[in-house]
């Protein structure tokens, strides 16, 4: 058995790219929550943390055990780091303002457990993050656009325990958790998409075609159909941390698009689409929201109109989302370029 004598770990990373002893704490303090997770998930059936806890979140799903457990272990981590002042989570429909006494200057959005309903048939599951730097100590300053979160990051929990994490203008990084240490180590290194567009794979809930706009339904088509003669591959997990992760790894395009049933989209702005809008932007993607509100924009340029809004995404390497982008054209809607 090999024994590293020199691990690279998240702490080291983080320590060695800010100055910032605060930011240094608060990453441990997430560190620790993932740790507490990955725990928990790993003994879910031995502990018989599945199935409901007979509430709903503030988006009307219904909680289950561990979706209730992981958000208690964030909340408790961050409040105790003593350098958070506002908390928004999924599972809570209003905001938590850190006590006085335990305040410090960032404000931290996260969804706990993400893919949840997915946890009694054992498929992966995760956590994601933003970090937003406190203005006036109030849930008004988590309310800003992308370019205003520090750093972003998701946690993957399934055969391995990997944490992907970048800073605003930085580059993607991957840490795996070595449990024999009780450490994340960093593995993967600027992180970037495949160069020549990647594996040709789309992710959607092709359930909902029915309900989406022509240009998405035309460029699904075309991904079943083949692009010279080779079609694309079916992937759809239901955890988007699991598919975004694949989508940054192997290349392709994940789409959940505003559609007639869900006019706003169906992913949470705040602490979905704006931190996996960083990493992918930063790993040389594309994070669009497709057509919404009258035009094509940017993910990372929406900004937030209350805690859980929701917005629409399609994310994934240029070739692939250029190729719904021509599908737009063809539409006539004004699209912007690569």
């Amino acid at each position: 058995m090999m024994f590293d004598l020199d691990a690279p770990t998240l702490n080291r990373y983080v320590m060695k790219n800010t100055k910032d002893p605060e930011l240094v704490l608060l990453l441990n303090s997430l560190a620790t929550s993932f740790k507490l997770i990955a725990s928990a998930v790993g003994r879910a059936g031995v502990a018989q943390l599945y199935g409901l806890a007979g509430e709903v979140n503030s988006t009307g799903d219904d909680q289950k055990k561990l979706d209730v457990m992981s958000n208690d272990m964030m909340i408790n981590a961050l409040i105790h780091s003593g350098v958070c002042c506002v908390l928004v989570s999924e599972e809570n429909e209003d905001p938590i303002i850190v006590p006085a006494d335990k305040a410090g200057k960032f404000c931290v959005a996260f969804d706990p457990l993400d893919g949840s309903s997915n946890i009694d048939c054992n498929v992966s599951v995760g956590t994601i993050f933003s970090v937003y730097e406190k203005k006036e100590g109030t849930v008004q300053d988590l309310l800003r656009s992308g370019s205003d979160c520090i750093c972003a990051g998701y946690c993957a929990y399934s055969s391995a325990v990997e944490l992907v994490f970048t800073f605003n203008g930085g580059t993607v990084e991957g840490f795996c958790l070595d449990p024999t240490i009780g450490e994340f180590v960093h593995t993967r290194f600027n992180m970037r998409f495949p160069a020549d567009g990647g594996k040709r794979i789309y992710s959607c809930n092709e359930g909902n075609y029915i309900h989406w706009d022509k240009p998405i339904q035309d460029a699904v088509n075309i991904f079943k159909s083949g692009v010279d003669g080779e079609p694309y591959t079916a992937r759809y997990v239901g955890s988007m941390v699991a598919d975004i992760h694949r989508t940054l790894l192997y290349g392709g395009v994940y789409i959940y698009p505003a559609d007639k049933k869900s006019p706003k989209g169906k992913l949470r702005c705040l602490y979905e689409g704006i931190p996996m809008a960083l990493i992918i932007e930063q790993a040389g993607g594309i994070a669009s929201t497709g057509y919404f509100q009258g035009k094509i924009g940017r993910v990372a340029e929406l900004v937030p109109d209350a805690i859980h809004c929701k917005c629409p995404i399609i994310m994934g390497g240029p070739r692939d989302v250029g190729l719904i982008y021509d599908c737009y054209k063809k539409a006539g809607i004004e699209t912007p370029s690569l």
